[in-house]
Formats: C-alpha cells, structure tokens, sequence
C-alpha cells in the first residue's frame, strides 16, 4: 500500500472518531435523571455517581478478560470514590484508550519514513492499551492506600473528641452529630454516613457493623464494633475510645521511627557520594598541584 494509501485511511480513521466523539457529547448534553436525584439523595443512601454509558461493550469485555470483580468493587469501597464497577471499568478503557492513541501516534510518525513498521506499531498500540488498563487499576490501589493512612491520620482525634462528648454525659449519637459537624476528612465522611443511615431509621449498632465490615482498617473495624457492643450492652465507652486512641498514637509513633531508620540509610547516600568525594578532592588537591610544581 501507498504512502497516499495509509494517509487516505488514517485521515478516513480520524474522521469517523471525530464523528463519534461529537456524537457523543450531544448525546451526553442532556443530564440523566439519576444525576439530578442523585445530589438530594446521596448523603442518605450512600449513593454513587452513575457514570456515563461509553464504550459499555468494551467495558463489558475488558471486565470478563480481567475478572476479580468483587476485589475491584471492595477496593471501590474502601477508597470512596463515586463511581461503581461498570463505571472503573469504563475508566480503564478511557485509560487504555489514552495510551493506545498516544501510541498509534508515535506510530503513525514514524511510519511515514518507515511504512514497513506499521504493524510492530500496532502491536505497540495493543500492549499500551493493556498497560493503560491495568495502570488504571494500580491507581485504585494507591487511592486506598492514600485514604486509609489520612483516615488512620485523622482517627485518634476522632475518638479522643467522641470519648470527651460521651464522658460529658452526651449520646454516642448526639455525641457522633457533634463531632462530624466540627470536624472534616475521611474518617469524618465516613461517620457522617453512619449518621445518616441512623437518622434514615437504621439501628445504631447495625450502621457501625456496617462501617466496621466496610473498612479495611482493622482500627477502624474495631472502633466501630466497640461502639455497636457498647450501644447494644450499655458498657462504658469512653475508656475505650481513649484507649483506642491511645493505641493508634503509638503505633504511629513505631511506624515513624521505623521510617526514619530507613530514611537514615538513604540519607547517607550524598554523604558518601557526593560529599565524602568532594572533601577529599578539596583535601588532596593542593598535594597534587604541589608534586606538579616540583616536577
């Protein structure tokens, strides 16, 4: 095939897609009606975003090829994010699709001095498509981690505020309400669904089993789980928020000192590399500058 050939066709390629994406974006100008009940009934239900339906076929088949749907719909979980399982899956195809046209790009430069390469490229193209998706999903995995170490950040405050209102003769619901409406975070956002799923009629200690099989924390899972046996059998609850809490500082504090012994390591890698060398030129220079003279 000609040089015209592969231009005329790409140009052919190029066009349809901009069809396609203009399409599209009338076709998504109208807001669905899920999105305009959705923000009245969120924080009620812990609803999530409905996404919209791009690419559901293709989506529906990089979800049959990868699998582990219950995996990626508990890690959707534990990093709150508003989307839902068709909806990540729809973002792993935007994902791969992105590196897919960066890739036919490249290709597509290159292959007009070397036409011969064309299809290497588009094998390239089909393993960035890959990397894209499963890049996508490595993401999720940083999501959760970054939320459950603020969340793990935010729980010792948390529990010493709520031991204080219990110790004050308040409610753990009343006690709950005022905490999360005097703090803000993860941790807070969370309660604060609790909150609603008992104003909406749920019993206490039901929402906080709820939390505490939600979480990834075993902190967290205890927290909660110590709140549901403490409304459900009238034991003292403050004690054990302060303990709680006392315990998370602690392994706070373990987990910085182990950091700063790694960092110490690392620290010293300047030192001998860059600093240590740089004192001993300064040191033997003018020796050698010296023995030159007297040569």
């Amino acid at each position: 095939m000609s040089l015209s050939a592969w231009g005329a066709l790409l140009g052919t390629l190029a066009a349809c897609g901009a069809l396609l994406a203009a399409a599209r974006i009338a076709a998504i100008r109208t807001p669905q009606l899920a999105l305009r009940v959705l923000p009245y009934v969120h924080s009620a239900t812990g609803a999530r975003h409905v996404a919209p339906q791009a690419l559901p076929w293709l989506a529906a088949v990089v979800d049959r090829v990868l699998g582990g749907s219950a995996s990626v719909e508990r890690r959707l979980e534990r990093a709150a994010l508003p989307l839902d399982l068709a909806g990540f899956r729809r973002e792993q195809v935007l994902w791969g699709a992105g590196a897919a046209a960066a890739a036919a790009a490249l290709g597509v430069a290159k292959s007009l001095h070397r036409p011969a390469d064309l299809p290497v490229w588009l094998v390239v193209a089909g393993v960035a498509f890959a990397a894209g998706v499963m890049a996508r999903d490595t993401r999720l995995t940083a999501q959760v981690k970054e939320r459950e170490r603020r969340v793990m950040a935010e729980f010792p405050i948390v529990a010493e505020l709520l031991a204080l209102s219990v110790a004050a003769g308040e409610g753990p619901v009343a006690a709950l309400d005022r905490v999360v409406r005097r703090t803000s975070g993860e941790l807070s956002a969370d309660l604060t669904r609790v909150l609603a799923g008992v104003r909406a009629g749920e019993p206490v200690a039901a929402a906080f089993d709820a939390l505490a099989a939600r979480t990834g924390l075993p902190v967290i899972a205890r927290f909660a789980a110590g709140i549901a046996v403490a409304v459900e059998r009238g034991t003292p609850l403050a004690d054990v928020l302060h303990h709680q809490a006392g315990d998370v500082r602690e392994a706070g504090r373990r987990e910085l000192i182990e950091v700063a012994a790694r960092k110490e390591v690392l620290m010293m890698l300047p030192i001998v590399f860059l600093v240590l060398p740089t004192v001993v030129a300064i040191a033997l220079f003018p020796g050698v500058v010296g023995l030159h003279l007297g040569a």
